[in-house]
């Protein structure tokens, strides 16, 4: 299931989805960073690492992939591509 809206503020540093439904979701961008399902970003997690993200963090494009979307941050990370799904189990902050 898709959002029925995204809306990015880079001025409060948050993602918003619009589930269907009336679920409305807020991730920090900074939160989303960490959370990257990349390969390489995903293999440190596995090994018991933390990304590290400058909190200053922004999403600064979001590019639709049809089953999620790909995030571009600030720092130049652009790997990872968001299944629908799994923004939908990140916790809202």
């Amino acid at each position: 299931m898709s959002p029925e809206a995204i809306g990015n503020s880079q001025g409060k540093g948050q993602l918003r989805l619009d589930w269907p439904g009336g679920r409305e979701q807020r991730l920090d961008h900074a939160t989303l960073r960490r959370h990257c399902p990349c390969s390489r970003c995903r293999a440190l997690r596995l090994q018991g690492l933390t990304v590290q993200v400058d909190p200053r963090i922004r999403v600064v494009a979001v590019n639709p992939q049809g089953y999620g979307v790909q995030l571009v941050f600030s720092d130049g990370h652009e790997r990872g591509i968001y299944p629908w799904a799994y923004l939908a189990g990140l916790e809202a902050t």
